[in-house]
């Protein structure tokens, strides 16, 4: 019996440990499958980690804090809100994938110059892991545009067109340049030079032509979709084109002394009237080369993409008409 003292410390001190053990023990439990993700600006090493994996149908639990300034996270090419990523703060986000593919997730709070290098990918396997269909090659890919190079408008405007103007001149349209297919590949200075020669619109002056070409541009977008391509162009362009689209965005010296090269100027006609719309697509999706000027293919849906081109044209174009999207 004299072992019994003993035993019954151990037992003692065994079961106060396990009591102090089972708070800790549930907390790891409850943790398993939350990956901690922390944000810092690119300069710094932004996101990490950068590539995170999940399955289909199965639910991806984050946890995610700032380790200096505000950012944010966001899904490209989904419906997903944007959630905000604070210093000091958890942020806890549960994503559940459908498909199969790899997904960029990104930063939207402009963090810093380099801003736009917060990106990060999701790599989802399982379900139905066939490869998909090929897609079809892009407008600007099909028309084999260079993108790279300048594409100055040959004829530009005295003023600013207006479409409201040039709505009264609509039933003189000539069917080749009202369809969807003219519009993206062609650009409003091509459009002027085509409807100069058109003997039925002889009867018009240069600048009531130009308003008639920025009615035409206006007809091929609508008021939701113009709406979403401003949205779009606040949150992920302006930063450097700026807000008036000038090339001046808070970011524009520093990308100027980065790649050498200041913003593209949305406002300058010649610039802006010689681009078509699928000219401004490849720049878009692929990003310009030397120029600061990043990738947006895994960030926005085709939509999103010709939205914010639509858009564009406004710091060209007074659309200001209901007859958008007609």
């Amino acid at each position: 019996m004299r072992y019994s003292e003993p035993l019954s410390r151990i037992l003692i001190i065994s079961g106060v440990l396990l009591v102090l053990a089972v708070p800790f023990a549930a907390q790891a439990i409850g943790a398993q499958g939350v990956i901690e993700i922390h944000a810092r600006m690119a300069e710094s090493g932004g996101w990490t980690p950068s590539t995170i994996r999940a399955k289909v149908g199965v639910p991806l639990h984050l946890r995610m804090t700032s380790d200096d300034v505000m950012h944010s996270f966001a899904i490209g090419q989904s419906d997903t809100p944007a959630v905000d990523v604070l210093p000091g703060q958890m942020t806890d986000v549960t994503l559940t994938f459908d498909k199969p593919g790899t997904y960029t997730y990104y930063c939207t709070r402009w963090c810093g110059p380099n801003h736009w290098r917060m990106r990060g990918t999701i790599e989802v396997t399982g379900g139905d892991s066939a490869s998909p269909p090929p897609g079809t090659p892009p407008l600007y890919v099909t028309l084999n545009l260079d993108i790279d190079a300048a594409h100055p408008a040959s004829v530009t405007p005295v003023g600013i067109p207006q479409a409201q103007r040039g709505a009264q001149f609509a039933d003189l349209l000539p069917t080749t340049v009202m369809s969807l297919e003219y519009y993206r590949s062609h650009s409003p200075a091509q459009a002027f030079e085509d409807l100069r020669v058109d003997p039925s619109l002889t009867s018009l002056n240069n600048s009531d032509l130009w308003d008639l070409i920025a009615y035409l541009w206006q007809s091929n977008s609508t008021p939701e979709g113009l709406a979403e391509g401003q949205r779009l162009f606040a949150q992920n362009c302006a930063a450097c084109h700026g807000e008036s689209g000038r090339g001046n965005g808070v970011f524009s010296v520093d990308i100027k002394s980065l790649a050498g090269k200041t913003p593209a100027n949305f406002s300058d006609p010649t610039t802006m009237l010689g681009a078509a719309p699928a000219l401004l697509q490849g720049k878009i999706l692929r990003g310009g080369m030397g120029t600061g000027m990043p990738s947006w293919g895994p960030i926005l849906t085709d939509q999103q993409t010709w939205n914010i081109i639509s858009y564009l044209y406004t710091f060209q174009f007074n659309e200001n008409t209901a007859a958008a999207g007609k």
